[in-house]
C-alpha cells in the first residue's frame, strides 16, 4: 500500500485529490473571553447549549437509558495507566436535527474541550469527497436521503477553528469518516493508548471494547455521555464483537439499510441475538445454516434463502481498516489549549444570535 501524502489541509472543497493528512498549529490569538454558567442538573434543552454541564453519564433517551449509564462514565471508570486519544466526527456535530447549523457544532465543540477532552489529544476527522460512493454501488438506498455529505456540513470555518485550537483535521477522499476513524483506531491502539470516539453515530459501537469507548452528544440535555463496553453490554445483552453481525439482521433505518425483518417479519432482535450467541459470527452462523438446521423453521429458511442478503448488509455496514491514512506521532501529544476560549466565544458569538449557518 502507498504511503499517503501529508500536506497542509486546504479549505473543505478544495481537499488535494490524493488521500492526505492535515495539522494544524495556531499561534495565541487575543479575543473576547467566553463566559459558560452551568445550569442546575435538572435543565433540559432541545438544543446544544453551554449554558448546561458537558459530561453526563446518564442520557434521558430511551435508546440510552438512565439506567445503562448510570452506573459510571468514561471519565470515572476503573483505573487506568494507558493515555487516552479522543477521535472527533465532526459532521454529525454540524447539525441541529436535520438542518445545518455551525452553531451548534460551536456549543458542542466548547462543551467537548471544556469538560470532556481537558487536554488530551484530539484528532477532528471529516467525510471525504465521494466517501459514500462506494456503499452506494452496493446498496443504492444507503444514505440516499441524506444531504449531509462532504461540503454540506463542515466547511472551511470549522476547519479554521478545529486548527485554530490545535487540533489536527484528517480528511482522505473516497471515505467516510466513519472508516478514517476506525483505520486511525487500530493504529492509535498499536501504540498502548486507550481510543474515545466522540460521536453521535452508531456504527461505532462495533469498534466497543475494553480500550476502546464513545462519548455522546445527547441534544435532550444538551450533555455528553460516555458509552463503555458495560454500558453495551447493559443494553443490548450481548459483546459488542457481534454487534455488527446483529445489526445486518436488524437493519439500519437512519442509513437506508433494510432488515430482514421485511423479508421475514418474525425474525427479530430475540431470535438474532440468539442464534448469535450460540453460534458467533454472521459469517460462521451461515456457514453452519448451509449444512445443518441452526434454528426454527422459519429462522432456518431466512438463513438459507437470504444469506447474499445478510452478507450485503455486513459489507455495507462494517467500518474499513484500511484506509490509506497513517497516524502522525505528533497528534498525540497534550493539545495546546491557550486559545480554546478565544477563539470558541467568538465563533459562538457570531452565529448565537442570529442562528444562520
Amino acid at each position: 500500500m502507498p504511503t499517503p501524502v501529508t500536506l497542509p489541509l486546504p479549505a473543505v472543497g478544495a481537499v488535494a485529490a490524493s488521500p492526505a493528512t492535515a495539522a494544524g498549529v495556531a499561534k495565541p490569538l487575543r479575543r473576547r473571553t467566553l463566559r459558560t454558567v452551568a445550569a442546575p442538573a435538572a435543565t433540559a434543552s432541545s438544543s446544544p447549549s453551554t449554558s448546561t454541564s458537558a459530561v453526563s453519564s446518564s442520557p434521558p433517551s430511551g435508546r440510552h437509558s438512565r439506567k445503562h449509564l448510570a452506573d459510571g462514565d468514561g471519565a470515572h471508570s476503573k483505573p487506568t495507566t494507558k493515555p487516552r486519544v479522543f477521535f472527533l466526527d465532526v459532521n454529525p456535530l454540524c447539525f441541529r436535527g436535520s438542518q445545518r447549523s455551525l452553531s451548534a457544532f460551536a456549543r458542542w465543540l466548547a462543551l467537548f474541550f471544556a469538560h470532556v477532552s481537558l487536554r488530551d489529544p484530539v484528532v477532528a476527522v471529516l467525510d471525504g469527497d465521494g466517501g459514500n460512493d462506494y456503499r452506494r454501488r452496493l446498496l443504492p438506498s444507503y444514505k440516499a436521503h441524506r444531504a449531509r455529505g462532504a461540503g454540506t456540513g463542515a466547511d472551511s470555518r470549522v476547519v479554521d477553528v478545529l486548527r485554530e485550537c490545535n487540533v489536527p483535521v484528517v480528511r482522505v477522499d473516497g471515505y467516510e469518516a466513519d472508516d478514517v476513524v476506525a483505520t486511525l483506531t487500530e493504529q492509535v491502539l498499536q501504540k498502548g493508548y486507550r481510543v474515545v470516539i466522540a460521536s453521535p453515530d452508531k456504527d461505532f459501537k462495533q469498534l466497543i471494547s475494553d480500550d476502546v469507548q464513545l462519548v455522546m452528544p445527547i441534544p435532550e440535555i444538551g450533555r455528553w455521555s460516555f458509552y463503555t463496553l458495560r454500558h453495551y453490554i447493559a443494553q443490548y445483552k450481548c459483546d459488542p464483537t457481534s454487534d455488527l453481525s446483529l445489526r445486518c439482521f436488524m437493519g439500519d433505518e437512519a442509513d437506508g439499510v433494510p432488515g430482514i425483518q421485511h423479508l421475514v417479519p418474525g425474525f427479530g432482535r430475540k431470535t438474532a441475538v440468539k442464534l448469535l450467541q450460540k453460534h458467533g459470527s454472521l459469517e460462521n452462523l451461515l456457514k453452519i445454516a448451509a449444512i445443518r438446521t441452526v434454528g426454527k423453521d422459519y429462522a432456518q429458511d431466512a438463513l438459507t434463502k437470504h444469506a447474499d442478503y445478510l452478507r450485503k448488509n455486513y459489507e455495507v455496514l462494517s467500518l474499513k481498516r484500511d484506509v490509506n491514512v497513517q497516524l502522525d506521532d505528533s497528534w498525540l501529544s497534550t493539545r495546546n489549549t491557550c486559545n480554546d476560549t478565544s477563539v470558541l466565544a467568538d465563533f459562538i458569538l457570531k452565529f448565537n444570535d442570529s442562528g444562520k449557518s
